[in-house]
């Protein structure tokens, strides 16, 4: 069997490629739409046909790539028949098998994380990819989407640690750089689950984490019940630092769903960062009285060197009752490192 395990940095998500090389069928496991590209392009070059995007659960994290997958490639997005998603063209339960060519996938209810959890199991047993259910060393939080620290032990305890102890375990995250572990391995040394500790305990290890609310849950969760459709608005993000934010590549895909506000000072637009093509230049001595124009729900992405001045000014304008304003995350400074498109500005104004 083709295996690939492939990562996004920015999420801690793990993708899986599984094919099988003579019949070509090939599924992806937890796709996230910012690696679409990436993850198609090397279905194509490994000459696979897709068959289908398989999601773990509806995720808080990270968007599905099971959408734009399906628009690409023209294969069927599937998730679990308990995760209240209507978008997909297959639900699946448990005991149920996903085939590719010769090989498939036994689905197993893991619920406790999300409601509609479920693990993928292949036939031989040798592999198991868990999602946010088990993770190496620990588990995914349980404090919302009807999560319930009880159903995720039950779950892991009857569904994946019977087990056959060498069976792999892939997760949907991981923080540490680790990329497999095994069931014995989990039974024994997971730190949460693992150690023979009762479930009593479990629930109130849970129920103690006092975990931050999750970064990215307002754009995930609308956009993954979609099966990974963004809403009409700014895909936000707020960072750490309670900034909000929006994803530059998204920027520069997007042209036509919102309005880019360059608020760096007329020099800086003239140096060698360039401008965001069709950016209205605005500084920011002056984006007060121009955002008195705007309406209550325009879609603004304002973009400076670094996204600090953008940032602190997104926060005001918020603050004045416009929901949908938002920093370009990094500023004019991440945008060039990833190569998007600019036009150069000179010394009277003039694109170029």
């Amino acid at each position: 069997m083709i295996f690939r395990q492939l990562f996004d940095p920015d999420t801690s998500t793990y993708t899986y490629l599984l094919a099988d090389p003579v019949s070509a069928q090939a599924v992806i496991i937890d796709p996230v739409l910012e690696q679409v590209e990436r993850d198609a392009a090397l279905v194509e070059e490994l000459g696979l046909r897709l068959v289908c995007t398989l999601d773990t659960h509806v995720h808080a994290d990270h968007v599905t790539g099971a959408t734009a997958f399906r628009d690409r490639l023209g294969c069927e997005a599937v998730v679990s028949e308990a995760a209240g998603v209507s978008c997909s063209d297959q639900t699946v339960g448990h005991g149920e098998v996903v085939r590719f060519g010769r090989f498939g996938l036994q689905v197993r209810a893991t619920p406790g994380h999300t409601a509609g959890c479920v693990s993928f199991v292949t036939l031989d047993q040798a592999m198991v990819f868990t999602g946010d259910a088990l993770l190496i060393g620990g588990c995914g939080r349980t404090d919302f989407q009807e999560g319930d620290a009880s159903t995720l032990y039950r779950s892991v305890h009857e569904q994946i640690f019977t087990l056959p102890d060498a069976t792999r375990v892939y997760p949907g995250h991981d923080y540490r750089g680790r990329t497999v572990s095994t069931v014995g391995v989990e039974k024994q040394h997971n730190a949460r689950l693992g150690q023979g500790r009762p479930e009593a305990d479990f629930i109130r290890l849970m129920n103690g984490l006092g975990l931050p609310y999750p970064r990215r849950i307002d754009v995930a969760l609308p956009a993954n019940r979609a099966c990974g459709v963004p809403a009409t608005g700014l895909p936000i993000v707020m960072s750490r630092g309670g900034i909000p934010e929006v994803d530059p590549q998204w920027v520069a895909a997007n042209p036509a769903r919102l309005q880019v506000v360059d608020i760096r000072e007329p020099v800086e637009c003239c140096g060698p960062l360039g401008c965001i093509p069709n950016a209205l230049r605005v500084p920011l001595g002056e984006l007060g009285e121009a955002a008195g124009a705007w309406s209550s729900d325009a879609r603004v992405a304002l973009v400076c060197h670094s996204g600090r001045r953008s940032g602190d000014a997104a926060l005001g304008l918020r603050a004045r009752g416009l929901a949908q304003v938002a920093s370009v995350e990094g500023g004019m400074a991440a945008w060039t490192a990833l190569g998007l498109p600019v036009v150069r500005v000179s010394s009277d104004g003039a694109t170029r």
